[in-house]
């Protein structure tokens, strides 16, 4: 068997296309998320109220925000949004910006005060910008946040430095060298957690990971329903080691076959999704609230992934199993957002992203795992993609079986047609033999060519039956 070519090159192009598919989504997607990042949402707050310096009114708050806004215009990795510090909160606790600057009410009251030429009695306060992380919006997109607001702080106090050196200088005080490199960088930039995640949130990846178990578990599911049903009919055999079970053959339409599979479907859907909660919440100990929505919401994504993928096996067969993995594996981890946020991937997965079921999924589980279950927060799109997903599969799936149905393309010819059938196939191997043809076909070959519109395997199972019900 080994020797047949067709084996080698069909078996070939199958491994090259899927490994050339994986390769090229899963690295290409995560390349270079530096290169690929544009306008990455971050919150600019300034609540500087100003001060009086040299009988003047001065606002350094409004001169920072000037320069961030200067330099953003000919670097559009980043989208500074400028919003109160009440908003800035409100769009960290929705996951709407990756972090936020935020410069303070006395800003430019302690940043004068170094300059002042009376100090203050006592210590003055050092001015302070503050960097707020957000890790519950992805890890890597609050780092690429973070890295941003840092560095536009830093730049912010060497330009006001410069300007107090200048001020230092027009008093002809003479200045210590420890004053002057305290002036020369007098901002203090100091980093926070905009909005805290638990401590077994897997530092904010744990909504990612659990929408993937929700995934696998979807398509595992779908497989184990695909094969029981076709076992149960009679259509394939099951080996338990080296015992097999093969039933009698029952034959039923495509229809039918595909609602048998997605009753099972939502069960065990129901079973699933039950467990998952249980070994991720009791017995790991994950951080999770909501937990009556969040098992709802785990039991509609099994359901819903198991659906669609048993509306694919029905209409492409085996290679069915190869499409869903890559719909909802190959092209949804890369385009997901989870790890790698959306801004800093190729326009080509960007575009996937608007339709890809991995990505709502995940935001609808960060809303209810990071963000108390919010509507606006992710839970709203979640919920809306899910309900057009199982539509969309329930009218493809059973499109297409009803179609294959009408045209006569049973999976296993129906007696009725095999016995039609037969008496033709019969005379007109009489009447060529009677005439001596060296082409006469062997009896068993009618029953073989009729199978040839189901499956081979199929096929062959109708024909072993044959004999019993003559």
């Amino acid at each position: 068997m080994l020797r047949r070519p067709q084996l080698w090159i069909g078996t070939g192009l199958i491994a090259a296309v899927v490994s050339m598919v994986f390769a090229l989504l899963y690295v290409g997607g995560n390349v270079n998320p530096r290169g690929n990042l544009r306008d990455l949402p971050v919150a600019l707050v300034n609540a500087d109220t100003g001060a009086d310096a040299g009988g003047r009114r001065v606002n350094l708050g409004e001169q920072v925000v000037a320069g961030i806004e200067k330099a953003a215009q000919g670097d559009k990795s980043i989208d500074w949004q400028l919003v109160s510090r009440e908003e800035a909160d409100k769009r960290l606790g929705r996951g709407k910006v990756f972090g936020a600057l935020v410069i303070p009410r006395d800003f430019s009251a302690t940043v004068t005060a170094l300059a002042a030429p009376q100090p203050p009695a006592g210590k003055p306060a050092p001015p302070v910008l503050t960097v707020l992380t957000n890790q519950a919006a992805g890890s890597i997109g609050s780092s690429m946040s973070s890295q941003a607001a840092q560095k536009a702080a830093h730049a912010a106090s060497a330009q006001i430095g410069q300007q107090l050196l200048q001020q230092a200088a027009a008093q002809k005080t003479p200045l210590p060298t420890a004053a002057q490199l305290k002036l020369a960088d007098p901002v203090t930039v100091t980093v926070a957690d905009g909005h805290p995640v638990g401590s077994r949130s897997a530092m904010g990846l744990s909504a990612f990971y659990y929408a993937l178990v929700l995934i696998v578990c979807g398509m595992l599911g779908a497989n184990v329903v695909n094969s029981q049903v076709d076992t149960a009919l009679g259509y394939v055999h099951t080996d338990f080691g080296p015992f097999r079970k093969r039933e009698p053959v029952q034959h039923t339409s495509r229809v039918r076959t595909l609602a048998i599979g997605m009753a099972l479907m939502l069960g065990l859907s129901v079973v699933m999704g039950t467990l998952v909660e249980v070994a991720t919440v009791a017995v790991l100990d994950m951080d999770a609230s909501h937990l009556g929505l969040l098992w709802l919401y785990s039991v509609a994504t099994i359901a819903v992934v198991g659906i669609g993928s048993l509306a694919l096996f029905a209409a492409f067969g085996t290679p069915g199993m190869l499409l869903a993995t890559i719909v909802f594996i190959a092209m949804a981890v890369p385009s997901s957002g989870a790890t790698v946020p959306l801004q800093a991937l190729p326009g080509f997965f960007r575009a996937l992203a608007e339709f890809e079921p991995l990505r709502q999924i995940t935001e609808g589980l960060r809303s209810l795992l990071y963000y108390g279950a919010q509507a606006d927060a992710g839970l709203t799109r979640a919920w809306s993609a899910m309900g057009v997903a199982f539509v969309a599969a329930l009218a493809f799936g059973f499109a297409v079986t009803r179609l294959y149905d009408v045209r006569g393309l049973h999976r296993i010819p129906h007696p009725a047609a095999a016995g039609s059938a037969a008496p033709a196939a019969t005379g007109l191997a009489a009447g060529s033999t009677a005439a001596g043809s060296p082409e006469s076909a062997p009896a068993d070959e009618a029953p073989a060519e009729a199978a040839t519109a189901g499956d081979a395997p199929e096929a062959a199972s109708a024909e072993a039956e044959a004999p019993s019900k003559a």
